[in-house]
């Protein structure tokens, strides 16, 4: 361990330290992929040193690879590996598996990176990036107001303010009028002082959360180096010297996005109050100051606007700044504010009982329709951005970002309509002593089934297409495996893999009906709750009896649907905090959807490329430079998209001087479709052409990997065909017993992996980067 860390001292970023010797050694630096592993599954090793990193990520060696490049002649005719090993970024501690709390947020900031690929529309980009944001706060804000529904109106206000509720839970005893005769805490407006406590202790925790998690990831400065110019060339904002650097708008956003939660909480206590204080004889005294409090909170969420809206991310360079004083200190602002309400909401009103419900439907009929409006603009926004370089590769037609935003809104409406939904059925078991929460949530549930119905046929028909695909696959397995096929049992089982790794690409086709269905239903949902305020003679009139029963069924059935979901998602999350191999599932959905960086939503998970990108670029480029030797960076699954973006943050003369290999890789397949902008075709051929040669291996049987689809001088084609899976059909002299059906895994048990290794090494020269052969204008061919 110790002569590991002398020796990468010796390199310093800008080459002026003392190198060693200069005698052409070859490192090949593994990365590892989704779920993780261990550097001696890696490196076929039991014996491992750790020669740079910490606890959470780390590059290791072999033990008998420490010093390799003090004994040159011992490792020639072979690379010496190295693994990076992240997988502790993303699963590695149990208290990951309570990020599944934060799904809406870390949907919504991908829809930021999705927007379609643009040129000479900067304001149009960056009325794109302002929309999401304004989407990511409106979460903020329902998150927030779903648990002030749940402890002020249901809690607080409902079940302590009735007799027979209260009755039942003991521990709202000391809150009701009819049970502590008349306590100090009966009063409505202490009541609900004092269950503010709950919400404001959630957006401390989110706070918190964010914050440390802020100074883990975000604050990790990546190597610094000068811009260069990607407006003309297509290079992708990934090589940018400032893009995995969002120390600067992760804290104004924490800022803003915390205000407005502390906000909405003195919103639900103060304006409560100012309604009962607004009424014709009220108290002049406590009227004035109702007014002003609600004058105020408009003011404050009028400057938490402007804050969201001000600025997006710096990525042209390293902003180690930070905002004023006066962003930082919003939160603080705001705190004042929800205490001042809380004083005001507790003051003596003679004659002010809790009836009925808190003004809830209007708050959450009023962030369901911005959201909705959001959403519309976005997709309008994200049109003009596909029409001015249409990309015929990307998801949806470039309408991917909006349709996961809405995603991400329905998301947050059913987390919130489900927790509502089951306190209620909690403090009140027979439906009769409580109001119960707000119509809209209500009608929210009711659009549950029929989206179960429409995926439901679209699954079906998803099979059906499956099952086509797997019949005209058998015949394609023959030809691939010539000679006798009389196991039909196997053919099958290759042809049903080689189907089912299709089902990949029909992802935008589910994500395009989920969200539009969701969207249809949820403006249904909002239409019938702001009309469903009828009289009673004039509903007893309605002749459309059958239409109402499906109606109510369907608000029972979606109503359960959300309670079941929610109760299962937060025992997903349990048996994952005591489960590894659960753990580690859910830590498989984090590393693909915390890649990014979060420019939306401070809340949402972190993005761990913030610490792996920095870190595989400030190894390549300390290695690179101290031995001048040869360097391939061979990266699997979502290992090689770690491996280009880092490939892009090298400096152009060591960038020239590294090879790439790719193997179940989804650059294209996923990244280029889904994030057109920063993986588009334009942007995957600037990296073929900055380094020194790519090649990518994958299956027919991976339902991950796929090709990039790019020609170029290491052959003619990044890609070499598809690799044969399984390695060989039956029994035969190389494999005795019967070959397993790989998929996304062990790529490095094919043949094929070696021989591109070393081709790759083959081509890099120590010191002197490769030369490509330039076409009759005298510029390089990609």
């Amino acid at each position: 361990m110790e002569r590991a860390q002398r020796h990468v001292s010796t390199a310093g970023a800008d080459g002026s330290t003392t190198r060693p010797e200069e005698s052409g050694t070859a490192l090949e630096l593994l990365v590892h992929g989704v779920g993780g592993t261990t550097p001696e599954e890696m490196l076929d090793d039991p014996r491992t040193v750790r020669i740079t990193g910490d606890d959470t990520a780390a590059v290791f060696r072999r033990a008998d690879d420490v010093d390799a490049e003090s004994a040159p002649d011992e490792h020639r005719g072979r690379p010496v590996p190295e693994a990076y090993v992240w997988c502790n970024l993303t699963s590695g501690n149990g208290t990951r598996a309570l990020w599944l709390l934060l799904l809406p947020f870390m949907v919504v900031n991908l829809a930021h990176w999705m927007r379609p690929t643009a040129r000479g529309r900067t304001r149009t980009v960056r009325l794109y990036g302002l929309l999401v944001r304004l989407t990511g706060l409106t979460l903020t804000v329902l998150l927030v107001a779903a648990v002030c529904e749940v402890a002020l109106d249901l809690a607080a206000w409902q079940c302590a303010g009735t007799s027979a509720c209260a009755e039942r839970h003991s521990w709202l005893g000391f809150l009701s009028p009819t049970v502590s005769d008349d306590g100090w805490w009966s009063r409505p407006g202490r009541r609900l002082a004092l269950a503010a406590l709950v919400p404001a202790a959630l957006t401390w925790l989110l706070w918190y959360l964010s914050h440390r998690t802020w100074s883990a990831y975000e604050s990790q400065e990546p190597l610094s180096r000068s811009p260069e110019p990607d407006e003309e060339t297509g290079r992708t904002a990934l090589g940018r010297p400032g893009f995995w650097y969002g120390r600067r708008l992760v804290a104004r956003l924490r800022a803003a996005h915390t205000a407005a939660a502390l906000l909405t909480v003195a919103a639900a206590v103060g304006t409560s109050a100012a309604r009962f204080d607004h009424r014709p004889g009220g108290p002049a005294l406590l009227d004035a100051l109702g007014r002003l409090l609600e004058a105020a909170l408009v003011a404050a969420t009028v400057g938490v606007v402007w804050v969201v809206c001000r600025r997006g991310r710096s990525e042209r360079r390293l902003d180690r700044e930070l905002d004023a004083r006066l962003v930082r200190r919003l939160p603080l602002a705001a705190l004042v504010l929800l205490v001042l309400a809380a004083v005001y909401a507790g003051w003596e009103r003679p004659g002010w009982e809790s009836a009925g419900r808190l003004p809830g439907d209007a708050t959450f009929g009023g962030i369901a329709l911005v959201q909705g409006l959001l959403v519309i603009a976005l997709g309008a926004v994200a049109h003009v951005l596909y029409r001015t370089h249409p990309d015929p590769r990307a998801a949806m037609r470039g309408l991917a970002g909006p349709a996961v935003a809405m995603l991400a809104c329905a998301l947050g409406g059913v987390m919130s309509g489900g927790v509502s939904q089951r306190v209620a059925d909690w403090l009140d078991g027979t439906g009769t002593n409580i109001p119960g929460p707000p119509v809209l949530l209500t009608w929210q549930a009711s659009v549950i089934p029929p989206l179960l119905v429409v995926l439901l046929v679209l699954g079906g028909w998803l099979a059906w297409r499956t099952w086509l695909l797997r019949r005209a696959a058998m015949a394609t397995v023959e030809q691939d495996y010539p000679g006798r096929h009389n196991d039909t049992t196997r053919t099958r089982r290759i042809a049903r893999a080689r189907a089912a790794a299709t089902l990949t690409d029909r992802a935008p086709l589910l994500v395009a009906v989920t969200s539009t269905t969701t969207l249809l239903l949820g403006a249904a949902a909002l239409v019938g709750a702001m009309t469903s305020d009828k009289a009673p003679a004039e509903a007893a009139q309605r002749t459309h009896s059958f239409v109402e029963g499906a109606a109510e069924t369907a608000q029972a059935l979606g109503s359960w649907l959300i309670g079941l979901g929610f109760i299962l998602f937060v025992t997903w999350g349990r048996r994952a905090y005591k489960d590894p191999s659960a753990r580690r599932t859910i830590g498989i959905l984090w590393d693909v959807g915390t890649f990014w960086p979060r420019a939306a939503h401070p809340f949402a998970p972190p993005c761990y490329a913030e610490r792996a990108v920095p870190d595989l670029t400030w190894r390549m480029e300390t290695w690179t430079r101290a031995t001048a030797g040869r360097l391939v960076i061979s990266g699997h699954s979502q290992g090689s998209v770690l491996a280009a973006a880092a490939a892009w943050q090298l400096t152009p003369s060591v960038r020239k001087r590294v090879g790439l290999l790719t193997y179940g890789s989804p650059l294209e397949r996923l990244y280029g479709r889904w994030f057109p902008a920063h993986f588009g075709p334009a942007a995957l051929s600037a990296l073929h052409h900055d380094v020194d040669c790519w090649r990518n291996l994958h299956r027919p049987t991976d339902p991950i990997g796929g090709p990039v689809g790019l020609t170029g001088d290491c052959g003619p084609e990044v890609d070499r065909e598809p690799l044969k899976d399984p390695l060989a059909y039956g029994r035969t002299d190389e494999h005795p017993l019967p070959a397993p059906i790989l998929g996304h895994s062990d790529y490095q048990a094919d043949p094929a992996f070696a021989e591109e290794r070393t081709r790759l090494l083959a081509r890099l020269h120590p010191g002197v980067p490769a030369q490509r052969p330039q076409d009759d204008s005298g510029r390089s061919s990609a």
